[in-house]
Order: C-alpha cells, then structure tokens, then sequence
C-alpha cells in the first residue's frame, strides 16, 4: 500500500475558487510597472536617461583655438559658457555668465556682473577672473579662431570676484553676440598661446561650465557627455547626450524611423519628406545662417599654387551666368532651400539683394561672351579655352563627401563650365583633404593648393563673423577665398565700431554688394536646416528661432542656442502625481496579498488532503 497526494484539483477547469485566487494573481502581476528595454543601446551607454542624436558630422577638434567647424562649436557651448547667450525666439542677447551689463557713453567700456556660486565642472569656483583670462589670452596671443569675434578688444579687467571690465579702442558693434567659450584659468594658464593653436587636444572630460560635460570621444564613432548636474541654470532633464556618427544618411534616416536614434540633424533633402512623414517622427525646415558656395583661390602671392586665372574679377564674374542656381536648389537641395547671392541669409535685417535688373541669371551665352571679352577664347576649336598666356584653362574643382546635395551641385557646376569651354578635374574628397589644400605650406611659407571648391559656411545670427573672414587679418585663418578689397576692409572697420543697427545695416549691404562684384564667392543657395526627432517618445524640444514667418527653428544643431539639450525629457507626463505614485502602490499591495492568499490556499489544500489517501 502506498499513500500518495491528489494532484487533481489543480487540473480540474472548473473550480471556482481557484480561477478567481489565479484571476486576482494574474491581475495584480500586470499591475506591477516593468521598465521597457531600450530601443538600442548608445556606445558605452551609462546610467540614466539617455538622448541620442545621428549626424553625418564629425568635429574638427574639440580645442576651440583650433576648430573651425559648426559641429565643433555645438559641443563647446553645450560644454562651456559664453559671456552673453541667444534667446531662444529671436536670438536676440540674453544673459548667460553674465547677469547683467552696461555700456560707457563713449561705447568703449562694457561692464559685466558675473553670476556667483558658478562652478567649473572641476568644483572650482568661477569668477570674474577667469572671464577676464579668456578674453586677454585671445587678445594676447592673437589666436584667430576667435579673434575674429575680439577684435577691437584692448583688454579685460575683474575689478572684483564678480564684475569685469572689457575695454575696447573704439564702439563695438557685436559685443553681445560674441560666441567665445569662456575658459577656466586654472587649467588654460598652463597652455601657451603657441600650444592653444597647434598642440593642444583639450581631451575629454573637458573641463567648463556648461550644462553638459564632454567625456569620452571615439573619433568616427560618437562624442559621448554628461549632464552637468550643478548647472547654475538647473540640471538637465537627461543624464548623457550622444552625438553618433554616420557615413551613410540611409543608415541614419533609417535607424530614426526605427527608433534606434532619438533626433538627427542635417538630414539630406532626398530623405526628408520620407522621415518627416513617418508616424511618432516630427520634421523641422528651419532658419539656417548658412549659404553654399563655390569659391575661388584668389591668393594674389607667387607662392599660391592656384591658378592665376582666378585672381581676375572679370573670369570670375563671367562664370556667374554659367551657374543656374534655381536648378541646383530643384535638383541638388530638392527644393528645401533658398536660391543664393550675397553672403548675409535673407532673413536677416541685414541681407543685400541685387535688384532684378542686376542679378545673376542662367545664361551661358553671356558666360561665353564675358569670356571672349575678357581675353579667354578658344582659339584652336578644341572645346577648351586658353589662358591669355596660352594655356588650356584647366582647374581643379573639390567638393566634400559630407554633403551629397554639394556633390550634386558640383557635378552640375562642373557640367555647365564644361560647356562654356573650361577643363575642370571634379574631385570628391574628405572635409580634412579640402582644408589640408587651403591650409597648405611649404616648409613655413603658406602657399594654398586649390582652384575652386565647393562647401558651405555656417556662421552666427550677427553679420560681423561671416563679414570678417574675406579681411587681410583672416589671409591663414578664416578666409577661405584669400581675396580682399580696401573698401571692404574700410567698410568692416566701420560697421565693427557702429553700435547703432539702423546706421550699420547700409555699411554691411555694401559690403555684401562689393564681394557680389568682385565674386570670390559664387553663393548658390541658402539651404534649410532640416532636423527630425521622434516626438512620441520625447518632449521638450526648443525650435530656434521660432519667430520667422515661413520658417521652423533649429532645434538640435544650432550653436547659438542649445535650450533643446537642456530641456528635453522622456514623453510622459512632465509631474508625477502623488496619485500616480499611490496607484502603483496600490497595485503592488494587489499583488502580493494575491501571491499570499494562493500560498495559503496551497497549504490549506495539502493540509486538507493529508487525511484521504487513497489505496493503491
């Protein structure tokens, strides 16, 4: 005889009271919260909340003496503060170090109160003394990257631990929009100014201000930071940002829809009307102070290694007619953009437009006219024309390959010279290649290696950076063309000094007219900056500037505003209610009084059972 336990209970479908104990079981275990898995996981994802942008961008150098391109300064306000920051709707001037400021009646010295309880990312304090170090050690050492933002800068006092004094030799025009990342003496003193321009990499974790700290950065790969949790402007709402970079834009547009990344930026024209349309995914067409050019080795130097050709206005102008810009807007930019002129975007209160009667239009017959007028004729019938010393006009044409609507303008360009009888070498190259040929030596004399290229320049909302890099003080530094003019160069001078807007706009339209002349620059169009981000996932996105009629904000790169890192959240509800919480407390309580009730009921049953064994 052997006794063994009943098992049949457990089987049987229709006993009540265990349907409802396994009723009220399941139900309270559905109750509980189980935190969701990531769509993916970021490189070296840490703890927390973690926001994730795609770009085809690569910074050039994380040292601000020595990068020169937008995404560099994207990561160093997000790492540093300015002195004065962009409002989000307008960009106008708003306080950001600084609390506060005054002017002298004369307009040569600005007074700065400081904010206090500012750290550096370190622990240590931030005072006026650091902002007065930043600005003298530009000054001093003369470190062109920024100096272009300083000029007329004499030099910087703290006058106490939070007020500095910024003197200059006369009126500054752009005081207030100076985008020059203010820099902790304690760790930049050790740098000479010969090491801040060439040797210094300023690795990660980068030590500034700013709501976000840069920690790690896997060159081709991504630029990993850290929310700055005692920002003096409060905490971000997430705790690390990723930029992640991407060689292809169909691996990036794709991984956006799917959710793998959180927003992208720059986003090619071909691929925008796809991502904007995708459910849970919102598209920004925004303002952008960026034009596309084609631009001109105009280095007036035996030791230029460009081709003399260039350096006449008349060839240059010439070759406007041969250029159909509406085409390329159509064709390269799908029509997300402005067609092209002058250096200043169309939206700004300082842009100068030709009048019709006067505009560039597509006409390669008057490109081939201009031509012969000016002496480059085809004089042996082979469809190439010669210089006037002979020579097949041959030039050497490089694009960058981070950019395909560039590269779609550049096959057309080259097309379209190629038909008014000019030999052109169309060569697709990398960012770093083209800078290496602008920024060429032999031994130490400069001597810059190109003819024409094609890229973009991305500048700030006031005029003044983008009108000094055509200047004599930007030749190996910012000016890419290498041309200057003396009325220009007076003009700059004059507009620098004029504070008044209303008496500065007519010396910069001028000045826009004189580099529309001359031509060093060949502007074709004024590309929207297209953006995405999946907006069923995440709130608080800033657009910037938000009050220009036709136009979206830029909301995730946009350097002179970085409010949308700083306030972006998880989309849920932005307070957790105290009944939310109760609730989910509730539910829980379910939840176990269910697993202990049934513990019970088992213990009972077995209890139960024990006195009817059955003969076997």
């Amino acid at each position: 005889m052997k006794t063994r336990f009943s098992r049949h209970v457990w089987r049987h479908p229709g006993n009540p009271v265990v349907l409802l104990i396994l009723t009220l079981l399941l139900l309270g275990l559905a109750a509980v919260p189980v935190a969701a898995a990531s769509d993916s996981a970021s490189p070296a994802a840490g703890q927390g909340t973690t926001f994730r942008v795609g770009w085809l961008l690569e910074p050039d150098n994380l040292n601000p003496f020595i990068g020169l391109l937008g995404q560099d300064y994207e990561i160093w306000h997000l790492n540093y503060d300015f002195l004065v920051g962009f409002d989000a709707k307008d960009l106008s001037p708003r306080p950001e170090l600084a609390e506060s400021w005054t002017v002298s009646d004369d307009g040569k010295t600005w007074t700065f109160k400081i904010r206090q309880g500012v750290k550096w990312q370190d622990g240590q304090p931030l005072t006026a003394k650091d902002v007065a170090f930043t600005y003298n050690y530009i000054v001093e050492n003369d470190l062109q990257t920024l100096a272009i933002y300083t000029g007329g800068i004499t030099g910087a006092v703290a006058t106490d631990d939070f007020t500095v004094d910024i003197t200059t030799d006369k009126p500054k025009s752009n005081m207030l929009a100076m985008v020059v990342p203010i820099i902790p003496e304690h760790i930049w003193s050790k740098v000479s100014g010969e090491a801040a321009t060439s040797s210094f990499q300023n690795k990660p974790p980068i030590v500034g201000s700013g709501p976000f700290q840069t920690v790690e950065w896997s060159k081709g790969k991504y630029i990993r930071l850290e929310a700055n949790k005692d920002y003096w402007g409060g905490a971000p709402k997430i705790d690390e940002l990723f930029f992640e970079n991407y060689k292809s834009a169909d691996t990036m547009t794709a991984d956006l829809k799917q959710g793998t990344i959180d927003a992208a930026v720059e986003l090619p024209q071909a691929q925008y009307p796809s991502v904007a349309s995708t459910e849970g995914v919102t598209g920004l067409k925004g303002t952008h102070w960026r034009f596309n050019e084609l631009g001109f080795n105009c280095y007036d130097s035996p030791d230029s290694m460009g081709n003399p050709v260039l350096l006449d206005p008349k060839f240059r102008q010439a070759l406007n007619w041969a250029i159909d810009r509406q085409k390329i807007v159509d064709v390269a930019f799908f029509g997300q953009a402005d067609a092209g002129s002058t250096l200043i975007v169309p939206y700004s209160p300082y842009h100068w437009e030709p009048a019709a009667d006067q505009a560039y239009k597509y006409d390669p017959e008057e490109t081939k006219t201009q031509l012969d007028l000016a002496g480059y004729e085809d004089t042996d019938g082979d469809g190439v024309r010669e210089t006037k010393d002979g020579k097949p006009l041959s030039l050497r044409l490089l694009v960058t390959n981070d950019s395909p609507e560039n590269q779609t303008a550049a096959k057309l360009i080259a097309g379209w010279f190629k038909d008014v009888g000019l030999d052109v070498d169309l060569k697709i190259v990398d960012a770093g290649v083209l800078l290496d040929a602008q920024y060429n030596y032999k031994g130490d004399t400069y001597a810059p290696d190109y003819d024409m290229y094609i890229w973009f320049w991305t500048y700030d909302v006031d005029p003044e950076m983008m009108l000094g890099v055509p200047t004599p003080q930007q030749i190996e530094g910012w000016n890419d063309t290498l041309w200057t003019d003396p009325e220009y160069t007076e003009l700059f001078t004059q507009q620098e000094q004029t504070i008044d807007v209303e008496k500065r706009i007519p010396l910069v339209q001028r000045m826009q007219e004189i580099v529309w002349q001359s031509s060093p620059y060949l502007i074709f169009a004024y590309p929207y900056q297209l953006e995405a981000y999946r907006s069923d996932k995440w709130e608080g996105v800033v657009p910037s500037p938000s009050d220009y009629e036709g136009y979206d904000g830029a909301a995730f790169y946009n350097y002179m505003n970085v409010d949308t890192y700083k306030q972006v959240q998880p989309k849920v509800a932005a307070e957790a209610t105290a009944d939310d919480g109760a609730n989910t407390t509730v539910l829980v309580i379910v939840a176990v009084v269910a697993v202990v009730i049934v513990v019970a009921l088992v213990i009972w049953m077995v209890v139960r059972r024990r006195g009817r064994s059955v003969e076997v």
